[in-house]
């Protein structure tokens, strides 16, 4: 690809839990496609590792770095922004792929606290994110914002806990932002990935029953990999998208066609057939 053909040239990009994963995917498309692109997260050698990936695809003269950030704490996602924004070209694209669960289990067994923590990460941190870039957004005339939902928010994955409930409040976040935000041409969408081989999910993806329920619930019948949601988000981001906004976008192989994952074969020994319907003591 000629330089006059990179899509993302000349403009400044920001990819929240970049470090690894759907994010790192993320930004290593937006770097070979011309952007000065910023990972933000919270492992400063993660995100090193990362920017070291980065410079080996990054389009000539297109900048990478990162910031040490939680998204969960306002400052420091502020100061993230900034600093993406402060690469001599405007911050035009966005992406929040921070996220996670620490609810696994039965919901009459869930640990308040640990709910608060998922919905924090995944509905504030986005939240925050989108608060502070999209203002870079608007005084630069405009721009994408790309969060990162889950099939898990529209399909039930049985014993998820906060992590579905938490991507649904995201995927109404982009559909309210995108209404208020489109008089100043910032655009706001949500990617719905399915299972995807990232670190988080590497339990299931190396094998057994419950890769196998993924798989049967799956019409293409594969895993995802990170560069099939990065290149969702490179043209959400990219100038082919810009009468696009307030949709939340399945990228899952199908799987939203079907039901969610039995988790069953995993849960099972950990809490007992009788917990997972609901029954529990006390």
């Amino acid at each position: 690809m000629t330089q006059p053909q990179l899509p993302l040239a000349d403009r400044a990009a920001l990819v929240t839990g970049g470090g690894s994963g759907i994010g790192l995917g993320c930004a290593l498309r937006f770097a070979a496609e011309g952007a000065h692109v910023t990972v933000a997260g919270r492992g400063e050698d993660r995100l090193k590792a990362a920017v070291a990936e980065l410079e080996a695809v990054a389009a000539p003269g297109a900048r990478v770095g990162y910031v040490v950030a939680d998204v969960t704490d306002e400052d420091q996602t502020r100061a993230a922004v900034e600093h993406a924004a402060s690469l001599g070209r405007p911050l035009t694209a966005v992406v929040a792929s921070a996220g996670g669960n620490s609810t696994m289990g039965p919901i009459t067994l869930v640990d308040t606290q640990k709910w608060r923590d998922t919905v924090d990460l995944n509905v504030t941190g986005t939240m925050l994110v989108l608060k502070h870039g999209a203002r870079h957004m608007v005084r630069a005339g405009g721009g994408s914002f790309v969060a990162i939902s889950s099939v898990a928010s529209a399909a039930t994955h049985r014993w998820f806990g906060a992590y579905g409930v938490a991507k649904a409040g995201i995927d109404h976040l982009v559909r309210l932002a995108a209404d208020e935000l489109g008089a100043s041409r910032v655009r706001v969408n949500s990617i719905r990935p399915g299972l995807v081989r990232t670190e988080m999910v590497e339990t299931v993806t190396a094998g057994g029953p419950v890769l196998d329920d993924y798989l049967a619930c799956t019409p293409l019948g594969r895993i995802g990999e990170p560069a099939d949601i990065a290149a969702l988000a490179a043209f959400l981001v990219g100038p082919e998208s810009t009468w696009l906004t307030g949709q939340t976008i399945s990228a899952d192989g199908g799987h939203h066609l079907r039901r969610g994952p039995d988790y069953r074969p995993v849960l099972e020994p950990l809490f007992g057939p009788e917990a997972l319907r609901g029954a529990v003591d006390g």
